[in-house]
């Protein structure tokens, strides 16, 4: 698949209001198929399918919480890893408890941690840039996390999971932690940048959550361990929800060092390893800056959000964003961090002792007066993908020439939004892609040159 896929996502559009219209509420991706996880093994193009079911199990809310039931397994196969890590992604078996109403910190921020720091829509969890992994100046090495033999380092330069661990990531930019599957990082595979930083999707392909299309506002993708929201690449312009859609910029940039000794607020600090092609500046978090551009809204603050207008949220709310830069490759802080915005109160929890209400949607609609789906590129010429709303079905997808032959035949599962095909061995000419669920079906032509 070429580089410089960019595709269309649209997600149902909820208001900011409580109960069953509580974006928090409504916009998990709940399993209503039976679709369980799948995992690649290094060596095998043929995912292997595991028992436990992928998504989320089941949503609950109170009057003030919404509980959140997942195995943090994904729809789209994961897997392998292959920087030596010997854990696959395992049910998880956890209840997230989520406010209702976020609240925001007037005072200290509170930095993230190791672990779950969030929860994507589709129940696998968000960890911010660590791995626990920091600079012990004693010894001159690495020490912690998966570091052996073990050992304790300073925790003043600490390693960026993202860019050390890109030989370990899936072809969905992710890797378990005993078990706990999760993103560090812009949950979108490898080979949809525009610059392509893995290889691994060749041999292991894999969707990822959601696609970066640079036309619309990105979609809901997930909620920090505040409450806040978490979304893709791309946001209106301005904060009121006009100017276009632009790219969300970090306001974390390198700092110009030789040497690490100092903070970039110029507190001075134990030593870290000399920048060397060993360690390259922006190996370690403290290598980064925060300036602030307080004149583009694009610019994210240092929480890695703004408060702004978003299609599920009309009225405003804090949102997080995922960022990446020009290429589409992720960008520090990634999502959420160095510090929350609001008062950290998601928890997870063993059981639910209040009394709850288990959210259910209506009857899957898919008709051809309602059901949205884009062809992208057109005309094609490596490659075509169709993109669709966070499928609540299995759908089957056909690609069919210009006298109705089919000519291959997928499927689009539940909790996949992307499907793509082939072309360079076809003929130049018309084409068409059918999606289909039960007597429903929509098509839409495409040319092949």
């Amino acid at each position: 698949m070429k580089k410089k896929i960019l595709s269309l996502l649209v997600l149902t559009c909820m208001t900011s209001v409580f109960s069953q219209t509580n974006p928090i509420i409504t916009a998990w991706l709940r399993n209503t198929t039976g679709i369980t996880g799948r995992h690649y093994v290094s060596g095998n193009s043929t995912p292997i399918t595991d028992t436990p079911l992928a998504n989320v199990q089941t949503v609950q809310y109170s009057t003030n919480f919404g509980y959140i039931t997942t195995n943090g397994i994904p729809a789209y196969i994961t897997g392998p890893f292959l920087d030596g890590n010997p854990s696959l992604a395992t049910s998880q078996n956890a209840i997230f408890k989520f406010p209702l109403t976020p609240t925001p910190n007037t005072g200290t921020p509170t930095a993230t941690t190791g672990g779950d720091i969030g929860l994507f829509i589709n129940g696998v969890a968000l960890f911010d840039y660590r791995d626990g992994v920091s600079w012990k100046n004693s010894t001159q090495t690495l020490c912690g996390g998966p570091i052996n033999p073990p050992c304790t380092g300073d925790g003043i330069w600490n390693r960026d999971a993202v860019r050390a661990e890109k030989a370990g990531f899936d072809c969905s930019k992710a890797h378990p932690a005993m078990g706990n599957y999760h993103h560090h990082q812009n949950p979108s595979a490898f080979n949809l940048d525009l610059v392509v930083l893995s290889t691994i999707c060749d041999l292991y392909p894999s969707d990822g959550l959601y696609v970066i299309n640079t036309a619309q506002h990105s979609p809901l993708i997930g909620f920090a361990a505040d409450g806040y929201p978490i979304y893709g690449a791309y946001a209106y312009a301005n904060t009121d929800g006009t100017g276009g859609i632009v790219r969300m910029k970090s306001s974390f940039q390198l700092r110009n060092i030789t040497t690490r000794n100092t903070l970039y607020t110029g507190t001075s600090v134990t030593a870290g390893p000399d920048v060397s092609t060993t360690y390259p500046i922006g190996y370690f978090r403290e290598d980064y800056e925060f300036i602030a551009h307080s004149s583009d809204p694009s610019y994210l603050d240092i929480h890695n959000g703004r408060f702004c207008v978003t299609p599920e949220y009309p009225a405003g709310t804090y949102a997080y964003f995922t960022t990446v830069d020009s290429n589409h490759n992720s960008a520090y802080p990634y999502a959420v961090g160095p510090t929350f915005y609001g008062v950290k109160s998601a928890v997870k929890v063993t059981s639910i002792t209040e009394s709850t209400t288990t959210y259910t949607l209506g009857t899957s609609t898919f008709d051809n007066n309602n059901f949205q789906m884009t062809v992208y590129p057109n005309p094609a010429k490596d490659f075509v993908a169709i993109q669709t709303q966070m499928a609540e079905n299995d759908y089957k997808v056909e690609l069919i020439d210009e006298l109705g032959k089919i000519i291959q035949t997928k499927t689009l599962y539940q909790g996949s939004t992307i499907c793509s095909f082939d072309v360079q061995t076809l003929y130049s000419g018309v084409y068409f892609l059918r999606i289909s669920y039960g007597d429903f079906s929509k098509s839409i032509k495409f040319i092949v040159e």
